[in-house]
């Protein structure tokens, strides 16, 4: 079991060393041996299957593609945490809005997922907003032109099949926070300055993508 449990960490480390840690993080200390050891490298194992989280919404998605066309103006939400926390059911009832928000995510990920998770239920829309963890180096570091990418191809990809497309700005967040004795110290998790790059690009990209809607 020892062995198995070394197998499968160094395969985790191929996913990038913040995924590393996190996986790394999860499992508790207890002797090899022991039910609880085997569970750990059980669920690790399993992330490791399903990097891009494709089985979140399988079962969700089967039903829902068998009323695709009873449900005339479905919007398939697509994003990270800030997504999948939101209760649209709440904040728009009795509207087909669809949730497909995973948190920690980043837009290689959900790139992955836009065939089952957005084409597959023929929306009408889809909305998109992502960034937040490549820039966060949530799976290793990305350059801006790699998120770039990645959010265009989520756009061709819908348009290709026929769904509007509206792209969300990332969400801002400070550079400085306190530190343990009080002064204000520089935070490098998600700097600001690469957040209103992105920003920027996207707000020309969308004006390219709204005309294409047209």
């Amino acid at each position: 079991m020892r062995c198995r449990l070394v197998a499968l960490l160094l395969l985790a480390s191929c996913a990038g060393a913040p995924a590393f840690a996190q996986l790394v993080g999860d499992i508790p200390a207890v002797r090899p041996g022991s039910c609880c050891f085997a569970g750990a490298a059980q669920r690790l194992a399993e992330q490791l299957q399903d990097w891009n989280q494709l089985g979140r919404y399988h079962q969700a998605n089967i039903e829902l593609t068998r009323r695709a066309a009873t449900e005339p103006g479905r919007v398939v939400f697509m994003g990270d945490s800030i997504t999948d926390g939101w209760a649209l059911e709440t904040a728009f009832p009795g509207k087909p809005y669809v949730n497909r928000g995973i948190g920690g995510q980043t837009t290689a990920q959900m790139l992955v997922r836009m065939y089952p998770d957005v084409i597959a239920l023929r929306p009408a829309a889809v909305i998109i907003l992502a960034g937040t963890n490549d820039i966060a180096r949530n799976n290793g570091p990305q350059t801006l032109e790699m998120i770039q990418q990645n959010v265009m191809a989520m756009a061709e990809l819908a348009k290709a099949h026929g769904i509007r497309v509206i792209l969300c700005a990332v969400l801002p967040i400070t550079d400085a926070k306190t530190g343990p004795n009080g002064p204000i110290v520089q935070s490098a998790q998600r700097p600001p300055a690469d957040i209103l790059k992105l920003n920027a690009w996207l707000a020309t990209y969308a004006q390219m993508v709204c005309l294409l809607n047209m």
